[in-house]
């Protein structure tokens, strides 16, 4: 399918690795133009060298933490005016309802919540002008089931959901359209991260852990950054123009509820 972007330009968050990378592969193969995002310089780098070898689009690396003002306002800068928007941060450290104080809260919030919603406030008036943009936001399943271990992420990540049902529906009537893509377990290094976590409490090894895990999930397995990303390049494509402010969940059956 010819998802009709190719020669747009876009900016794709936390790009280096894992489901940004997968986002970024997948645009760039649908003929966009990128610029990228991540903290460590030098895998952006090799990111951004190896997606414009496979497939022959310009890409721009920026280094910098997306989750401060400073580090957005430099990767503003470098994007200039985009099409297409992927907001995505890597989620905040697991725990126990007790563990976490107002500091944790607020990192939460500036990392899963605040950070996209400003991405948005300076991109998106620039999309409105011309016509057109598209915009998705990685956030989790644990908006739709509440993941206990996680409510650092649950409580940013749904406050974000909330503040794009109502911003959706405002934009979408002058060409810009704005979904939320809910990963459930995928391979990348999160869910390895994850799985230690249950292998260090539960005495047993990485691979056990893992094992236990794809077995509460219908597709007997974890999904792939390239499913992702194919996912979420179609949210940005020419065919996605009347999926309003929706929660496109990715989780290969594991939350099971009727909507």
């Amino acid at each position: 399918m010819d998802l009709g972007i190719r020669g747009r330009r876009a900016l794709v968050c936390a790009a280096s690795r894992g489901l940004g990378r997968g986002c970024a592969e997948a645009l760039a193969g649908a003929g966009v133009e990128l610029v990228i995002n991540a903290r460590g310089a030098e895998a952006l780098a090799e990111t951004a060298r190896a997606l414009e070898a496979a497939h022959g689009v310009p890409v721009t690396p920026v280094a910098a933490d997306i989750t401060s003002e400073a580090g957005r306002a430099e990767v503003l800068d470098a994007a200039g005016a985009v099409d297409i928007l992927v907001t995505n941060a890597g989620g905040p450290p697991p725990g126990a309802w007790t563990d976490w104080g107002r500091d944790d809260f607020l990192r939460a919030f500036d990392a899963n919540m605040l950070a996209p919603i400003a991405l948005m406030q300076a991109l998106v008036p620039g999309m409105i002008d011309r016509g057109w943009g598209r915009v998705v936001n990685v956030t989790s399943g644990s908006v739709k089931a509440p993941i206990p271990v996680l409510g650092l992420s649950n409580t940013a990540r749904t406050g974000l959901t909330g503040f794009v049902a109502g911003m959706a529906r405002q934009v979408a009537g002058k060409g810009v359209i704005v979904n939320n893509l809910l990963p459930g377990i995928h391979d990348t290094d999160r869910a390895t991260a994850l799985d230690g976590g249950v292998a260090e409490r539960e005495g047993i090894d990485l691979a056990e852990a893992r094992r236990r895990r794809e077995a509460t999930i219908p597709a007997g397995r974890y999904g792939t950054p390239a499913e992702f990303g194919a996912m979420c390049a179609f949210l940005c494509s020419q065919h996605a123009g009347f999926i309003v402010g929706q929660n496109i969940l990715l989780d290969g059956g594991a939350i099971n509820a009727t909507i």
